[in-house]
């Protein structure tokens, strides 16, 4: 028997890459599975395979950042399959451009489909376990959204998505407090893998860099295993946190947190403040720093 065995989930950008190998390991574990993705093909083959597998799985094409559209999301599980259980966000895309470069359709797409498209889902979800509470009815349910290291330490060219990844990790923390009375948890990966979003990077990204006799780190599939462990009841007691994961590492990543501190009992004047610049960032940078965890 699965860790999820009789659990109902739903996983959005499912059709392909990371989203894909969620959805097959968490039917592989024994959920039923609502595979989203707004291209309706990979969602039947995603179907398809769960199914000659033994899972259970519908497809439901559908724009996750639409209010209406993601309402029918999470009703198409309950309908469905009875309850639901866990949601997966994980839709989104790349549009990449400096700052100065960047056109306000590039940004608000991607804010729109990312940092929406990942609290329109979490919206409904959040009501149906709340009315379920109201009702009396047992609750356990869990959010697993998708933030990036982008979002967590920031990357040039990124604004778009690194402000909407930011804005995941940060939402992640806000629904784990709300909604922890009712006995849901929220929590997000960073994960990094080889998907179609990140194969342009190329350098460790390049398809021609796959290893062809050994253990792929950035196979998309590695992912999923956390996203499983995090649905499961094991992990009741884990909520508002944030993981990194690539290939055989699950990095837990601590969010904002003081670094130093200094003190006056009265108000800063600025020549106080230069004086003490060297204090506050003693034995820290005080430039831009670099990504925190090393490949």
């Amino acid at each position: 028997m699965g860790a999820l065995e009789g659990k109902v989930a739903v996983v959005t950008g499912a059709g392909r890459g990371i989203g894909r190998g969620e959805a097959l390991l968490l039917a592989a574990e024994g959920a039923a599975v609502v595979v989203n993705d707004l291209d309706s093909d990979p969602l039947e083959q995603v179907v398809k395979e769960i199914e000659s597998r033994g899972g259970q799985a519908v497809a439901h094409s559908a724009d996750v950042a639409n209010w209406d559209e993601a309402r029918a999301l999470i009703a198409r599980a309950v309908d469905t399959f009875g309850d639901l259980h866990v949601l997966v966000n994980n839709a989104g895309f790349l549009r990449d451009k400096m700052s100065f470069n960047m056109d306000e359709e590039s940004f608000d797409a991607v804010i729109r489909v990312h940092l929406k498209g990942h609290f329109a889902p979490s919206r409904w979800a959040a009501a149906y376990w709340r009315d379920k509470a109201k009702e009396g009815g047992e609750t356990a349910g869990r959010i697993i959204n998708t933030s990036s290291e982008a979002g967590l330490w920031g990357n040039a060219g990124q604004a778009n998505y690194g402000a909407a990844k930011g804005g995941i990790y940060s939402m992640t923390v806000v629904l784990a407090r709300e909604l922890r009375r009712y006995g849901v948890t929220a929590n997000a990966i960073a994960p990094r893998a080889r998907t179609r979003m990140t194969e342009p990077l190329g350098g460790q990204f390049d398809p021609g860099q796959r290893p062809t006799d050994a253990f792929d780190t950035l196979h998309p599939d590695n992912v999923a295993p956390v996203v499983g462990w995090l649905a499961s009841d094991a992990a009741a007691g884990v909520s508002g946190q944030v993981f990194l994961v690539t290939g055989g590492r699950v990095h837990l990543i601590s969010g904002f947190a003081e670094a130093s501190v200094i003190r006056k009992d009265d108000r800063w004047t600025v020549d106080e403040l230069i004086a003490a610049q060297a204090e506050l960032f003693a034995g820290r940078p005080s430039k831009i720093p670099p990504f925190s965890v090393q490949a």
